[in-house]
C-alpha cells in the first residue's frame, strides 16, 4: 500500500491542471463572495470572474509548446488542450460581459451564475486535456451539471424550467450511453487510457472486429454526438436553446460544443485510430444528416433564437466533415472553426440580448423589422455576424469552412465537401431573412427600449474584431491550430 501511495504522489503534477485549478479556486471564492453580497448586487462578481479568466489565460499561455503531464498519464496540458482552453476562455469571457445587465433586466441578478460559468469552463478544460476516458467523463459531468442549472436558471419561467428539465433528462440518458461505451472498451482492452487503448487495438487485430469493440465505439459516439448536437441526437437543442437565458444559450453553443469536439477528437483519432475505417464511415453519413437536418428545419423558424439553434446543428455537421477527413487540414480546421464559431455566434446572441424586451417574446423575424435603420451600429454588427455564419468572405466563417472542406477534398471525400458547400448555400435563405427583416421591412416600433450597455457593446466589438481578423488574416491562427493537433 505504501508503494502505491508513493507512486501516486510522484505522478501528481498540478501544473498539468493549473488552468482549471485556478478557475475552480476563483469559482469557489466567488460563491462565498456572492453569499455575503447584497441581494441583486452582482456587477463586482461579474468583473472578478473576468479577472479569473484573464489570470487563467496567462497561466494557459505558459503551457504553449511546454506540455505538462500528470496524474499517472490521465491529464495532458499540451498544445491541443491549450488551444481549446483559449476557445473556452473567450466563450466564457464574452458570455459574462453580456450577462450582467441582461440578468438585471430579466429580474434574476443571481451571483451564483458566474461561478457556474467558471465551473463549466473548468469542466470543458478537463475534457480537452483528459487522456483517460474517466478523466474525460469527470470533465463532462462537471460541465453538464453546471449547464443543467444554468439552463433552468429562470425558475419562474416555464420555458426555462422546460429547458433545464429536458437538458437534464436527455443529458443523463446520453451519459449512460457514454459510460456503457467506456465499460465495453475497457472490457476489450483492459484500460481506459486513450493512448493505451490505441496501442492495444493496433497490437491485437482480432479485437478490431469484436462485437464489444464496435458496440463500445458506437456508444461512445452517441455520448459525444449528443453533446455537439449532431443529428439524430439533436432533439434537445432547439427547445433548450430557446428556453435557456440568452447568454447561457450563447455559451452552450460555443464552449461546451468545442469541449465535446476536443474529447471526440482525442478519443477517436488516438484511442480508436485502428478503427478509423469504421468510424469514418459512420461519421460520413451523420455529418450529411446533421447538415441537412439543421439547415432544412432552420428555414421554417420564425424565432431567431430557435433558428440559431438549428443553425448550430448544421455547424456541428460542418465541423464533423473535418473529423471524417482526419488529416492535418481537416483536424486543425476543426480547432480553427470552433474558435471562429465562438466569435460569430456569441456576437449574434449579444445583439439579441440588446434587441430583446423583458421576456424576449419579440426575438422573431417580425420583431426585427427595420432594426438596421433604427439601430445602425447593431444592424451592421448583426449583418457581419450573419455573413460570417453564412460563410461569406472575408469573415471567419468563410475561412473555417474553407479549411474544413479543403481537408475533406485532400482526403478524397470530394462529394462530402460538395454536399457541405450545397448546405451552406441552403443556409443563405434563412440567414438572409434576418438581413431582409432588418433592412427591407418597415419598422413596427422605434426600438426605444434598446440601450447600449457598455459591457455588451464591448462583447460585440470584440466579436467583430475576432470575426474579421480570423477572416482576413487566418494564417497565423491556422498555423497554431496545426501545431496543436496530434
Amino acid at each position: 500500500m505504501e508503494n502505491l501511495v508513493q507512486i501516486a504522489m510522484q505522478n501528481v503534477n498540478f501544473a498539468a491542471i493549473m488552468p482549471s485549478l485556478v478557475l475552480t479556486c476563483f469559482g469557489m471564492a466567488l460563491l462565498l463572495i456572492s453569499v455575503f453580497s447584497p441581494r441583486g448586487k452582482t456587477t463586482h462578481v461579474a468583473w472578478i470572474s473576468i479577472v479569473a479568466l484573464l489570470v487563467t489565460g496567462l497561466v494557459s499561455l505558459g503551457a504553449w509548446n511546454k506540455p505538462e503531464f500528470g496524474f499517472a498519464g490521465h491529464v495532458a496540458l499540451d498544445n491541443f488542450a491549450t488551444f481549446f482552453n483559449f476557445t473556452f476562455l473567450i466563450a466564457a469571457g464574452l458570455t459574462i460581459l453580456m450577462s450582467d445587465d441582461y440578468l438585471k433586466r430579466e429580474g434574476y441578478p443571481i451571483g451564483e451564475y458566474y461561478p457556474l460559468i467558471l465551473f463549466t469552463t473548468a469542466g470543458a478544460m478537463w475534457m480537452a486535456s483528459g487522456t483517460d476516458l474517466m478523466t474525460i467523463f469527470l470533465g463532462l459531468e462537471v460541465l453538464s451539471i453546471s449547464l443543467y442549472v444554468l439552463a433552468g436558471l429562470f425558475r419562474n419561467q416555464e420555458r426555462s424550467n422546460e429547458a433545464g428539465l429536458k437538458y437534464f433528462l436527455l443529458g443523463a440518458f446520453s451519459t449512460g450511453f457514454l459510460l456503457y461505451g467506456v465499460a465495453l472498451i475497457y472490457g476489450v482492452t483492459g484500460t481506459t487510457n486513450v493512448a493505451d487503448i490505441g496501442q492495444y487495438l493496433a497490437a491485437n487485430p482480432e479485437a478490431l472486429g469484436s462485437t464489444m469493440t464496435i458496440a463500445g465505439m458506437i456508444l461512445l459516439s452517441i455520448g459525444f454526438l449528443f453533446k455537439i448536437g449532431a443529428a439524430p441526437f439533436h432533439m434537445w437543442t432547439p427547445d433548450v436553446y430557446q428556453g435557456a437565458p440568452t447568454p447561457v444559450t450563447a455559451f452552450m453553443s460555443a464552449g461546451p460544443k468545442a469541449a465535446a469536439f476536443a474529447a471526440f477528437l482525442r478519443v477517436f483519432t488516438l484511442g480508436l485510430e485502428p478503427l478509423q475505417a469504421e468510424w469514418t464511415s459512420m461519421l460520413w453519413l451523420l455529418a450529411i444528416l446533421t447538415m441537412i437536418v439543421g439547415n432544412v428545419i432552420a428555414i421554417r423558424q420564425e424565432n431567431i433564437k430557435r433558428m440559431l439553434a438549428y443553425s448550430s446543428i448544421a455547424h456541428a455537421g460542418y465541423a464533423m466533415v473535418g473529423m471524417v477527413a482526419a488529416n492535418e487540414i481537416g483536424m486543425s480546421g476543426i480547432l480553427f472553426y470552433m474558435l471562429a464559431y465562438t466569435f460569430m455566434n456569441l456576437g449574434a446572441f449579444a445583439i439579441l440580448i440588446l434587441a430583446g424586451k423583458k421576456g424576449e417574446d419579440n426575438l422573431t423575424l417580425e420583431g426585427f423589422a427595420g432594426f438596421g435603420y433604427k439601430r445602425p451600429f447593431l444592424g451592421v454588427a448583426m449583418a457581419i455576424f450573419i455573413f460570417s455564419l453564412m460563410g461569406i468572405p472575408p469573415t471567419a466563417g468563410f475561412a473555417g469552412k474553407f479549411y474544413i472542406f479543403a481537408g475533406a477534398v485532400k482526403a478524397g471525400y470530394i462529394w462530402l465537401a460538395v454536399i457541405g458547400v450545397l448546405n451552406s448555400a441552403v443556409s443563405l435563405y434563412y440567414y438572409l431573412r434576418v438581413i431582409v427583416a432588418m433592412y427591407f421591412k418597415d419598422p413596427a416600433e422605434d426600438y426605444g427600449w434598446v440601450k447600449l450597455h457598455a459591457s455588451t457593446v464591448v462583447t460585440i466589438v470584440l466579436a467583430i474584431i475576432g470575426v474579421l481578423y480570423l477572416g482576413i488574416v487566418p494564417g497565423e491562427v491556422m498555423e497554431m491550430a496545426k501545431l496543436a493537433i496530434f
